[in-house]
């Protein structure tokens, strides 16, 4: 009976550990929130604790080897899947999710060291985890650099000029650019623009207003 008290408690602690990680990640609105860190926890210290003890009565017999490395380690590659389906591949030049990707396959690690009894190992990861995606990121934010997405349409030459030279600038890095030109039912001339475009500190709704203000004859349909 401790055993399975003993059991228990390493199961909560585990989803404990996960929700942590989640309620970072559902902070940050990413992809994957506590629910999906909890679960991942859960099951992969449900998946340590069954590899280990699970197979008890079947080693009674000196006929029988097991190796309870074995079902923690397809854990380890099943929990690719998962993290697959959190990556989105926007463009060639753009990755969203692989942050959360990480996230999951480290939170399935913490839920096995835990799931093995390894209580210090799995809270001490939670905690590097937390230091590493909020602190580091406090410190170095200003270094990075995020990748977006802007596509956008306008009749106007000297516009299209100007936006491109604005881009151009020391506080942006153009990765690609795409024109295309196109005639309306008028027959006057649209040129349609996909840029993948680099900023400190910009998010989508900062480079929204800036176009939306300063070039009132644009048409922005995209910006991700």
């Amino acid at each position: 009976m401790d055993q399975y008290i003993e059991f228990v408690v390493r199961l909560v602690v585990a989803s404990l550990m996960g929700v942590i990680i989640g309620l970072e990640r559902e902070y940050r609105s990413k992809e994957a929130g506590y629910r999906t860190h909890f679960l991942v926890a859960l099951g992969s210290a449900l998946m340590m604790i069954v590899s280990q003890y699970g197979f008890s009565e079947v080693l009674e017999t000196d006929l029988v080897r097991l190796d309870p490395s074995r079902l923690a380690s397809q854990v380890v590659s099943g929990i690719g899947f998962i993290g697959a389906g959190t990556i989105i591949l926007l463009q060639k030049q753009i990755v969203r999710g692989l942050t959360t990707a990480a996230g999951i396959w480290a939170t399935s690690g913490i839920g096995l060291a835990i799931g093995a009894g390894m209580y210090v190992m799995g809270i001490t990861a939670t905690v590097l985890f937390l230091i590493g995606v909020e602190v580091l990121n406090y410190f170095f934010k200003g270094i990075s650099l995020r990748s977006m997405i802007v596509e956008f349409s306008t009749s106007s030459q000297d516009s299209l000029k100007d936006i491109s030279a604005l881009f151009s600038s020391k506080n942006f890095i153009i990765s690609s650019y795409d024109m295309e030109e196109r005639t309306d039912v008028s027959g006057n001339r649209i040129y349609y623009v996909n840029m993948v475009v680099k900023a400190k500190n910009m998010n989508e709704e900062g480079i929204l207003l800036m176009l939306l203000h300063d070039f009132p004859d644009i048409t922005v349909h995209r910006i991700m």
